[in-house]
Order: structure tokens, then sequence, then C-alpha cells
């Protein structure tokens, strides 16, 4: 009891510092507007109703809210019948209601403290031509998800991100719209763990992972677990409820990060990258990340545990000076396309 209570204790005081070092992507995009189902995506409009009477988790509505940016609303068992945004970038000739026709997919994982939005609000996704020849997921992963079915004290339940990512969701983009079965997936911060998480916990599910700026070794030492716990602590919730105590859990702990489940990912392409927390060349004068500090030194020890399993297809972008933004998760997703493409056979040109 004394642990779990001088814990809980830590994760109070480090909430505060956590939450300032949080981005908060509604807070910083631009409101799109959403027009629910225009005449010209009358193909959508069919997969959904088709998804909605085939039950399990369906789709009960499709918003366009941008030229090639759709947006499903997903009700899922996994999350305790909660409906959830997915946004697609959907490639040039789309037609969900060809069934014969199914995409490459990037899955593209968002961080703490955002959403669904993230990706094409704050960088500029929409825009990569390359991309266009392939269907781009962004699902909601909750605010402090990390991408997992969360413990509970045991009784597990909702939430449970990771069945409704890789499970419900996986069969219904494969099912009704357009999803194809190479797949590859990237993510910044949380959603870098998460990429991870995935292509490690489900082999053969992806082709080729990115993790930027990612907490990809959160047991590396006390400071990384009370980083951890305190954003696992915020909007109120209860830490312990995701993984469980560090200690007295540790085995879930340790299946949830990547650095014990490295032997997994030495098979795939795997691309990491961070910047030290010192200011850097994309930052306004004087800013500092302690959190990028901490994630840095995480990758330098996951990379240097797949080198000594062998992995053959690591790449690391270990840049220096740079924070813990979107500037440096752009670029870093402009520089691991490439071997993402190739990782689906889809030219980058």
């Amino acid at each position: 009891m004394t642990t779990v209570l001088t814990l809980r204790t830590r994760v109070v005081l480090l909430t505060l510092t956590a939450l300032l070092l949080t981005f908060t992507a509604a807070a910083q995009a631009g409101a799109a507007t959403a027009v629910a189902s225009p005449a010209g995506s009358s193909g959508a409009a069919d997969a959904a109703r088709s998804s909605t009477q085939r039950g399990g988790a369906e789709v009960v509505a499709v918003t366009q809210v941008a030229d090639r940016q759709v947006d499903l609303s997903v009700r899922s068992t996994a999350l305790g019948g909660r409906t959830v945004k997915v946004r697609l970038l959907t490639p040039d000739g789309w037609n969900p209601n060809n069934r014969r026709q199914h995409w490459p997919t990037l899955w593209l994982l968002h961080g703490c403290c955002g959403d669904y939005t993230s990706w094409t609000s704050l960088t500029d996704v929409a825009q990569v031509d390359s991309l266009r020849k392939v269907l781009v997921v962004m699902p909601e992963a909750g605010w402090n998800g990390w991408y997992s079915d969360w413990w509970n004290y045991g009784q597990g339940g909702d939430p449970a991100w990771e069945t409704f990512h890789t499970v419900e969701l996986r069969r219904l983009l494969e099912r009704d719209w357009g999803a194809g079965s190479d797949r590859v997936v990237a993510g910044l911060s949380m959603g870098g763990q998460g990429a991870l998480l995935y292509a490690a916990r489900h082999p053969g599910m992806f082709k080729a992972a990115a993790a930027y700026s990612g907490s990809v070794h959160p047991l590396l030492n006390d400071e990384s677990v009370d980083r951890i716990m305190g954003y696992f602590a915020g909007q109120g919730n209860d830490p312990l409820r995701v993984w469980g105590d560090p200690v007295a859990q540790r085995r879930i702990w340790q299946a949830h990060d990547p650095f014990y489940l490295a032997k997994r990912l030495t098979s795939i392409p795997v691309y990491l990258s961070s910047g030290d927390g010192t200011t850097g060349p994309l930052d306004p004068p004087g800013r500092t990340s302690a959190v990028e500090t901490d994630f840095n030194r995480q990758n330098h020890a996951l990379a240097t545990q797949l080198h000594r399993l062998g992995a053959r297809h690591l790449t690391t972008h270990f840049y220096g000076p740079g924070t813990h933004s979107w500037p440096y998760w752009q670029r870093e997703l402009h520089a691991s396309l490439p071997m993402l493409l190739n990782a689906l056979q889809v030219d980058d040109d």
C-alpha cells in the first residue's frame, strides 16, 4: 500500500508538469467545417449503410471535411459502445463501393494530447503527392489512451484502444472502405509508442513502422516512469487504470514497452527519430523540452537494443537540437516516407 500511495503522490505532483508539456491539437488547429455526406460522397454513404447493417463495430455517420478527407463516426464495442472519429485521407480514384479495389494503407497515429485531426490540422500531410496513392488512416486514440487495452484493475473493458484499432477498425476498413492488407504505421510521441507496439504485438500486421519522438522505453528509469504516469493521470484519470502499478504489474508494463518487444521488430524496417530537447533550428529562441530529452534517451536505448538483436532494417535520425513539437514531426514524416512507401511497394515520386 505504501508503494501505491507514494506513486500516486508523485503522479499528482507530476501531472501539472506533464500538462504543460503536452500539445493540444484542438486548441492549435483551425476548426474545419464539416459537411455531412455531400452529393459527391454517395459511395461513402452507401458503404456506411452497409457497415451499419452488418453489426459489430459500425460506421454510423460519414462527413466530408475537405478534399480527399472523410471522417467516419465509428461505434465501437471495444470502447463500450461509444462513437469515435476516424479520419481518412483518400487516394485518387478511391471508391469504397468498388469491392475489387484495395489500397495500400498508412496508419498515422496521433500523440498525447491530440486527436484524429492532429495530422491534417498541424502538418502538410494532405498536400503530399506521394500519399495520393495510398489510403491514410488517422484514428482517434483518446486524449491519453496510449494505444492499449486498459488494465482497469484486472477487469479490462472500456477503453480497449488496441482492440478497437487492430481488430474492429482494421476489419471494418478492409471490408467496406477500400483498405488493403498491405499496411505500414507511423506516429508521434504517444503515437510513436503505439506504432511500435502495434507492429510488435501483431506480427505481420504492418510491413514497416516509424516513431517520431516516441515514448519507446517508458521503463528506462524512474524519470521516464514518472513522466508517463503523469500523462496517464491527465484529465483526472486514475493512472493505475492503464497498465497498473509499474512494480506490481511490471509484466503488463513490459508488454507495452517497445524495448522489451524489440526482438519482434528486427524483421521489419523501423525508423526512429528524436531531438535532444535543446533549442533547435525549428524552434523559437530559448525553447527547450524536458520530455524530448527523456524520449531521446529512450530512443537511443531502443536503437542500441535493436542493433544488439541484429536488426538489419533500422534507420535512426537523432538530430540533436530540437524540441517536442510539430515542425520536427512534419519533417520526420517526410524523411521516413520513402522507407514506408517502399515497404508498401509504392513509388514516392
